[in-house]
């Protein structure tokens, strides 16, 4: 597991250079619970790339054969980690995006137009 990459793994890195090449600016270390990846301070956003093992995608969320009762846990535990820190968050008054890693392989345009709709919101309000 000391070789799982805690950020900057290649869909965060593939979502943050095609958000700079359209002209968005962001930062990305930040004191805000749960580490976000992305964050828009002044729009009060923060954008989470969560992967598809460790996050429990349920396209592609796979079980690990060995060890099954410890990774269950850990996995769950991981669930319900997102869960809380979405909900503090938002009661802090953030706007919380989460994107599936295959979100971002598969359809990067996608992802992007979606974050792009919701910063273009926020910025009209």
């Amino acid at each position: 597991m000391s070789r799982n990459r805690g950020r900057d793994t290649k869909p965060e890195l593939l979502l943050r250079r095609a958000l700079w090449h359209r002209g968005f600016r962001y930062r990305v270390r930040t004191n805000l619970p749960g580490k976000p990846d992305v964050v828009f301070s002044r729009l009060k956003i923060v954008i989470f790339v969560d992967g598809c093992f460790w996050h429990r995608c349920p396209e592609h969320g796979a079980k690990p054969k060995t060890n099954a009762s410890f990774w269950s846990d850990k996995l769950k535990r991981n669930k319900v980690r997102d869960a809380e820190v979405t909900a503090l968050l938002e009661a802090e008054g953030w706007t919380v995006v989460r994107i599936w890693e295959h979100e971002i392989k598969q359809d990067l345009a996608a992802a992007l137009a979606r974050v792009k709709n919701l910063l273009e919101q926020q910025q009209r309000i």
